[in-house]
């Protein structure tokens, strides 16, 4: 596999995880629209989690801190949430199909703040 069809599949499954992304974001964002009010700050959203992580995981991986089948051997990109309203963190998982670790995970603060990456999810 080449460098230009590795991008393109990287490229690929990047979007597709922004398009389900979207999916699943403009349901929760209609489901808890109540107008008119602002609440000062703007939310960290999922979309700049993943647009963030993935200039870190390139990174790594033009770097060469990460070996190259992290780049041909993705197959997924996962968001998720935990903790609550004030100590909310978003995670960014990078999941490639074999190799030992399978996973890389990127952490970001409610404010959109890089707050550290391993390969545990812990």
């Amino acid at each position: 596999m080449n460098s230009y069809t590795t991008r393109r599949h990287i490229w690929f499954v990047i979007t597709i995880a922004l398009i389900t992304l979207g999916v699943i974001v403009s349901g929760t964002e209609i489901a808890n629209s109540h107008g008119g009010k602002t609440h000062g700050e703007e939310a960290f959203t999922a979309f700049q989690a993943v647009q963030k992580a993935t200039q870190l995981y390139d990174r790594l991986i033009v770097s060469g801190k990460l070996p190259e089948d992290w780049e041909t051997d993705l197959v997924s990109i996962h968001i998720s949430a935990r903790g609550d309203e004030t100590s909310r963190e978003t995670v960014v998982q990078f999941k490639r199909t074999g190799g030992d670790p399978e996973s890389l995970y990127f952490y970001f603060d409610h404010r959109g703040e890089y707050s550290g990456s391993n390969f545990t999810g812990k």
